[in-house]
């Protein structure tokens, strides 16, 4: 009888494969072994060469559920008389296995945990094979217990049986525990003391929340602070000591039933929200919860993942505000101590457990647009299952520290079968010094898991972000990369279209562009690692740089002082538009424009939403990123299919004129028409300048990607108008189309580069 040898790689570590595979060879008497490695799963097996056949086939149709094949390599061997299959011990070398993100709990995990003849009846940390943490509490590979943070944690004798057990769901399931021998609640006061242990923490939690405080919970990936979502004046105080005065709050809701009273829910909304993923999933609203998520049709949701959130949410029955334990432009905390500080101004209590986070994993947010899941921000659940990279034989490991705003850092393997990106969850936007510390934190912790070490380095071209000074203070070869590019070749990746002539719509709010302005705007051909600019937004001023980003009305001044010069100050019919600066203001900033003093130019088309939603007076100052334009999105009124005119200047590379839009709003302005069809008439306008432009550049094949195609009503129409055209659109829908997946463009375009 041969031996066969099976090498597999993928997601096969932490999802019930071995005992899969040991129980599908008892079947078919095969003997022979199976274990985990740092590159995946190994296993011989002997018998006929018939059953060996229908071995590998089963494993390919009936692997585990959340488990992944990305290569199986079968080899036939002499045999050498194997008498019985057995589950070996786990081998170390080169780290190339996938690490699963951390998964929602399982209905049989939830059926037990709510039985109250069980065992684990109540125990905040059930889990098996298909269920529980896996990213936020893996240290190194490969994925075996004393490789996590349960390694302190000594199993009974009953937890120790299912471990061993290879007909059982919680064989080497490494999370497994018990209310004898697992991790456990406490409940700290403000001061640290613990006043409930165990159950009767999560009790008080409750009882605290009833009463309208605000508690920081200890969960998956990272703390939340709760509220009750109907209590208004709770919410009100959370975004006043959270510092976060206009943006959306995150809803977690009992039960989808609840949702549905309050929100508009599809199929596929429904299928995503209950996924192992269980992301926060936008949702049209059908009924306002006042504070939450104020000026806004949308809803962020959730449903319970841990069985600590499905016994909170049990006992509560109502929906919660849970948004991330930090303070704005913090990142989320992850340890008790740390929690206690940082958030000692923020919560009125801590619900706490003794089972260690390695690394800080938020909440993923999904939209679906386009019909299809599309991800705001990639983390639990995601991340950080690896995407395909450039196929060239590439043999330096990269690194590629991302953006600013909304930062993911992404590692390139050396030869891996797939050319594979690693890329991170989010880690945010690094403009406080706790921010920047997560972001070495994270670089450090993911080279660490992979044993990596990155001899390229590709880093944004904007020489003053922190993470490109980071980058260039490793050593190693630099690869600057344009900012709107990697948004491009992101998207080209995703998508597998590297090997493509391509024109890449990348619009965003800035950019550092190689001409010394500002870009943001643009339309980018790509083939392979050559690329053009061939068009983009007619520029325009804005001044104070950076301010404009927060303030939409040095935007809406940058386009009308482009448009009137000089006579902007003197003609009666603009002056209401200058209204939101004080003369003082107006003074310093006529200034500016008139001497060309800390004023930039841009084609930035995030920068001429921030504008019109300004002229509109829907949004003078933002709190929050892209709050001006999602503002002017928010207002459109349906069915208008009116446009204002369309004009490209015949430049090189080609301009897409704003100012008949310009004109036709100040026009629609003056006599009254509501902000709604203006809104509606500027989309639309957008729109035909993406139709025109693919027109004149003749190409087939066209990415929608930059922040700007967050927005719902943007992206679909202009999907729906490429199609009647015969153009074939491409969306982000794997990774952000913010600043999110801009790492992984740019270790996309250094592995074309090195």
């Amino acid at each position: 009888m041969p031996r066969l040898s099976i090498k597999i790689r993928g997601i096969v570590q932490g999802v019930g494969f071995r005992p899969f595979i040991y129980n599908l060879a008892t079947e078919l008497n095969l003997t022979g072994w199976v274990n985990n490695s740092s590159q995946g799963v190994f296993i011989e097996a002997e018998g006929e060469q018939t059953t060996l056949d229908t071995f590998i086939t089963r494993i390919q149709q009936e692997n585990p559920p959340h488990s992944r094949i990305q290569t199986l390599e079968t080899h036939w061997l002499s045999p050498v008389g194997y008498e019985t299959f057995n589950i070996r011990e786990s081998t170390t070398g080169e780290k190339t296995t996938l690490v699963l993100p951390d998964l929602a709990t399982c209905s049989d995990c939830l059926a037990e945990l709510f039985a109250p003849n069980n065992r684990r009846y109540h125990y905040p940390f059930i889990n098996c094979t298909h269920c529980g943490p896996r990213y936020s509490i893996i240290k190194a590979l490969p994925y075996d217990r004393p490789q996590t943070t349960m390694a302190h944690f000594t199993l009974c004798e009953q937890c120790q049986q299912e471990y061993e057990n290879p007909r059982n769901r919680r064989f080497h399931a490494q999370p497994n525990a018990c209310k004898q021998c697992g991790p456990q609640l406490q409940f700290w006061e403000t001061t640290g003391e613990v006043t409930e242990t165990q159950y009767g923490a999560l009790l008080k939690t409750v009882a605290e929340l009833r009463e309208g405080k605000i508690l920081a919970v200890k969960g998956l990936g990272g703390f939340h602070l709760m509220v009750m979502a109907e209590n208004e004046e709770a919410v009100k105080q959370l975004r006043q000591r959270k510092q976060r005065p206009d943006k959306p709050f995150a809803v977690m809701y009992p039960s989808l039933e609840a949702v549905k009273a309050d929100c508009l829910v599809s199929e596929g909304e429904a299928a995503l929200l209950e996924s192992a993923e269980a992301p926060i999933v936008l949702l049209r609203k059908q009924r306002d919860i006042p504070g939450v998520a104020p000026q806004n049709p949308n809803l962020g949701v959730m449903l319970p993942y841990t069985p600590l959130h499905h016994l909170l949410m049990a006992e509560l029955a109502v929906p919660v505000v849970a948004t991330s334990g930090n303070f704005t432009n913090e990142p989320i905390c992850i340890e008790e101590q740390e929690a206690l500080t940082r958030l000692q101004g923020i919560a009125d209590g801590f619900l706490v457990h003794n089972r260690p986070i390695v690394r800080p994993v938020d909440d993923s947010i999904v939209r679906v647009m386009g019909g299809k899941p599309a991800l705001m921000r990639r983390a639990r659940g995601y991340a950080p299952l690896p995407l395909s990279g450039a196929n060239n034989g590439q043999s330096e490991a990269i690194l590629a520290v991302g953006a600013h705003l909304k930062n993911t850092v992404a590692f390139a393997t050396p030869a891996s079968p797939d050319s594979r990106i690693f890329l991170s969850q989010h880690i945010g936007d690094l403009e406080t010094p706790q921010a920047f510390a997560a972001f070495e934190e994270t670089i450090e912790s993911f080279g660490q898991l992979y044993e990596l070490h990155p001899e390229v380095i590709a880093c944004d071209a904007h020489p003053d972000y922190l993470s490109t000074q980071y980058a260039k203070q490793l050593g190693g070869k630099i690869i600057p990369v344009q900012h709107h590019l990697a948004h491009v070749y992101g998207s080209l990746g995703e998508h597998h279209l590297l090997d493509k002539t391509v024109l890449g719509v990348a619009w965003d709010g800035t950019g550092y562009g190689l001409d010394g302005t500002v870009w943001g705007g643009e339309f980018l051909r790509v083939s392979g690692a050559s690329w053009e600019r061939v068009a983009h937004l007619r520029r325009f001023p804005l001044v104070g740089g950076d301010r404009a980003s927060k303030e939409p009305r040095r935007s809406a001044l940058g386009l009308l002082y482009a448009r009137f010069g000089e006579e902007l100050w003197e003609k009666a019919a603009l002056q209401p538009f200058l209204n939101p600066f004080t003369p003082q203001e107006l003074s310093l900033l006529r200034q500016s424009l008139q001497r060309n003093i800390n004023t930039v130019l841009t084609s930035s088309v995030g920068r001429a939403f921030d504008g019109i939603a300004s002229l509109l007076n829907l949004c003078q100052r933002s709190s929050f990123e892209g709050q001006a334009a999602m503002a002017l999105e928010f207002v459109i009124e349906g069915g208008v299919v009116d446009r204002y005119p369309v004009e490209i200047t015949e430049t090189t590379p080609l301009e897409i004129d704003w100012n008949p839009w310009l004109a036709g709003i100040l026009g629609d302005i003056a006599q009254g028409i509501p902000s709604g069809v203006i809104a509606a008439k500027f989309h639309n306008s957008l729109i035909d300048s993406i139709a025109a432009i693919a027109q004149k550049i003749e190409i087939d094949t066209l990415i929608l990607t930059g922040g700007c195609f967050q927005n719902q009503y943007l992206t679909e129409t202009t999907i729906q108008t490429l199609k009647q055209q015969g153009i074939t659109p491409y969306w982000n829908t794997q990774t952000p189309p913010n600043d999110g997946s801009i790492a992984l463009g740019q270790a996309i375009y250094a592995q074309l580069k090195s």
